[in-house]
């Protein structure tokens, strides 16, 4: 189809956690991160959310391709807040690259 990627990054946290994780979330990341992202080439979209029930964090990002993805590996602002998280006690599973194989727009 196209060379579009979706990267997905998926954090488990206690059920303790859940508004600390939220404020964070909402605030502190929001702040940080999106001046960085709109600075990266190939960014289509991004989201950040939480499931509330199920203690997970969630952050999902459209690309242009691969190569627009991986800069999220090095974004500093993404790793701090990935430091940041797992201070807290919050596992994060491999992160994945998925390449779009159709799209309903």
């Amino acid at each position: 189809m196209q060379d579009k990627i979706v990267r997905i990054s998926i954090g488990f946290f206690s059920a303790e956690q859940v508004d600390k994780v939220q404020t964070m979330l909402d605030n502190d990341f929001k702040n940080s991160l999106i001046p960085a992202i709109r600075k990266l080439k190939g960014n289509l979209n991004y989201y950040v959310a939480i499931d509330r029930k199920k203690n997970a964090m969630t952050n999902v990002s459209i690309w242009e391709n691969y190569e627009d993805a991986m800069q999220m590996a090095t974004l500093p602002e993404m790793l701090n807040a990935r430091e940041t998280f797992e201070a807290l006690g919050i596992k994060f599973i491999e992160i994945t690259n998925q390449n779009v194989l159709w799209e309903l727009p």
